[in-house]
């Protein structure tokens, strides 16, 4: 079982950095889930796809995992993209739109 260490996108609620510095250690998923015929709940025999393990650093997973014998694999780290504001440029003269309310 390979197991996915990886840094969890921002929440789309989220206007901040607020729980956006963790680092995330999940399983992959070995079996298929399946759909119960009765009630339609959908179901797994895996119970490692419910463990979700946060750590402060990517190193700390990495360490992590390498402790416990498990195969892992990191991704990426998504860049940050910042958006230049300013309250100032609502009242810009030359806006391409009229400004409102």
């Amino acid at each position: 079982m390979v197991a996915r260490i990886y840094k969890p996108s921002r929440n789309a609620m989220q206007s901040g950095k607020g729980k956006s510095e963790s680092w995330v250690l999940e399983f992959e998923a070995e079996t298929a889930r399946t759909q119960d015929p009765l009630m339609g709940w959908t179901s797994s025999n895996d119970t490692r796809q419910q463990l979700r393990l946060t750590f402060a650093t990517k190193d700390l997973a990495i360490a992590y995992a390498q402790r416990k014998g498990l195969a892992y694999v990191v991704a990426v780290e998504p860049p940050v993209r910042t958006h230049k504001k300013s309250y100032s440029d609502n009242f810009k003269w030359g806006r391409a739109e009229n400004w409102t309310h």
